[in-house]
């Protein structure tokens, strides 16, 4: 039986392959080169059905609306391939739920699913050992979408044969259902059939002629074993990173030296179209130039942005933070072309480049903003304003800000209003803290000062945006506000005092640095169970006449 089968597929196949349409038939040819499937827990069992239902709509309303009159007419012979190896029909009732949004080719093969048990995984038996003859299969030539189309298409062909000629001896001759099953069917083989020998010279030619600089993404990377590579396929060896601490180019890649041993680290990366005009260290501990030479092309971090997909010189500059302190650690590396040239290094500055190059270590740098890092895993972290008043009682303080004391709010339903800006007190010893939750009125002059004129008062501000705003106040006055990083702050004694050994300039921990000041000029911080008061005790206070 299995001779005739073939040869009744092989005589009708090329005709049901001719009315493929190449778009949804490459779509199949290239999903040996998509990622792993997951699999839901309310998908169906059957495996056909599970590989039918991970299709795009489209894909199996285009199949279907093509070759439904060519199988309707398709002269197959009889060939009693489910006689012995499909249980007969059962003879009871069962129940069947149905979308109306799904697709008729769906709807109908989870009905043949449960009308001829067996039927579907018969098909997908049938069809694979077909398909291992590569004689029925049609030659892959020509350019990417060609050999993807011709592959996906010989082996739809192949199913649709085998499953008319199966369902049709099982009484279902139905063309939908007969369309949903060689889908799954061909989309199961197609997942584990080696693509054709053809296709990664054709894929090469495809990314070669799309591509364009520059490039730019960024992703979280697995780390394993303290490195990380930007890599052409396997990882690439590597040393002991002796020379500069940081990075060591290899064949196949270039390998970096993290602080983290196992884990995730953030990395960016820029392919460049022309070699960048300066070199930027501010924010980064340690920066290496590196040069490496492509075999092929198309290296990568983790699948992220890929470099030119052709082989060359290139020049890898790999930018490195936090290795000491890896709840911060992150890498940004910029590729661009260029002729050989030894390592240059731009940054040396962390302990554990030190340690690698063989060099004292530098002393443990004290670093105070440290301790508000909590923020960023708090409710604040996209946009708020912190302000800190002292010498003022809590409902000045609110009149300060154009909000009413005796006129409390839920804080609850203020949170899920996202209309007028308001803000949550705590009275502490005689130093008022006030939250504002994705609002900025405490960054205005007009209710700094007000606030300030029985002591003191200071304001941090940030968005989403990455805007911030310091800002101080004393007996009325306002002493100083800025953007931190951008601004100069003004000379008072007191705000320079506050801003002592903070670097405003490296964008790295800017809101922290700015709490840290904030804490400093009045005296009284933020701290986590400041929030916490301010959820048990639930209450906020509308702003209707913000400074």
């Amino acid at each position: 039986m299995g001779d005739d089968l073939a040869a009744a597929v092989a005589a009708v196949a090329p005709a049901v392959r001719a009315v493929l349409p190449a778009a949804p038939a490459a779509v199949l040819g290239r999903l040996r080169c998509e990622p792993e499937r997951r699999r839901f827990p309310d998908v169906p069992e059957s495996e056909v059905l599970w590989s039918l239902m991970s299709l795009p709509p489209w894909v199996v309303e285009r199949v279907h609306g093509a070759v439904e009159l060519t199988l309707a007419g398709l002269a197959v012979p009889a060939l009693s391939v489910t006689a012995a190896l499909l249980p007969p029909p059962s003879s009871g009732g069962f129940g069947f739920l149905a979308s109306e949004s799904e697709a008729e080719a769906v709807r109908e093969t989870r009905l043949l699913h449960h009308a001829r048990p067996g039927l579907l995984e018969l098909v997908a038996d049938l069809t694979a050992g077909l398909v291992a003859d590569d004689r029925l299969l049609p030659t892959a030539e020509g350019d990417e979408a060609g050999i993807a189309a011709a592959h996906g298409a010989g082996h739809l062909a192949i199913a649709l044969v085998t499953a008319t000629i199966a369902a049709r001896e099982a009484g279902r001759p139905a063309a939908a259902g007969i369309v949903g099953t060689a889908l799954g069917v061909a989309a199961n083989l197609l997942r584990a059939r080696p693509m054709p020998d053809a296709y990664a010279a054709a894929l090469r030619e495809k990314q070669r002629a799309g591509y364009r600089l520059p490039q730019y993404g960024s992703t979280s990377v697995n780390v394993r074993d303290h490195v990380f590579a930007l890599t052409e396929g396997e990882f690439p060896a590597f040393g002991d990173f002796a020379d500069n601490g940081l990075a060591e180019a290899a064949d196949g890649g270039v390998v970096v030296r993290t602080g983290t041993e196992n884990g995730s680290v953030h990395v960016s990366v820029r392919v460049l179209a022309e070699p960048p005009a300066t070199v930027d260290t501010l924010g980064w501990d340690e920066v290496v130039d590196l040069g490496w030479h492509a075999e092929h092309g198309s290296a990568s971090v983790g699948g992220g942005v890929p470099t030119p997909p052709w082989p060359g010189d290139y020049r890898v500059r790999v930018h490195a933070y936090g290795r000491d302190d890896p709840e911060t650690e992150g890498y940004s590396l910029w590729v661009w072309a260029a002729p050989p040239a030894p390592p240059v290094v731009h940054a040396r500055a962390d302990r554990l480049g030190h340690r690698l190059r063989g060099e004292p270590e530098p002393p443990v740098a004290d670093r105070p903003e440290v301790r508000y890092r909590w923020i960023g895993r708090s409710r604040l972290t996209v946009a708020a304003t912190v302000t800190v008043v002292t010498g003022l009682p809590a409902d000045d303080v609110l009149r300060a800000f154009g909000a009413d004391p005796g006129r409390p709010e839920p804080l609850a339903e203020l949170r899920e209003a996202y209309a007028d800006p308001w803000l949550a007190v705590l009275e502490l010893d005689g130093v008022v803290v006030a939250i504002e939750e994705n609002g900025f009125t405490g960054s205005h002059a007009p209710v700094l000062t007000a606030a300030s004129r029985g002591g003191r008062a200071a304001s941090m501000f940030w968005n989403v945006n990455g805007m911030t705003r310091l800002s101080f106040a004393r007996g009325g006055e306002l002493r100083s506000a800025f953007e931190p990083g951008l601004g100069e702050p003004s000379a008072d004694e007191d705000v320079a005092a506050a801003l002592a050994g903070l670097d405003l300039e490296n964008f790295r921990d800017r809101n922290e640095k700015g709490l840290v000041a904030l804490e400093r000029f009045t005296g009284r911080g933020l701290y986590p169970e400041d929030l916490e008061d301010i959820d048990r005790r639930g209450v906020a206070y509308l702003i209707s006449d913000p400074g």
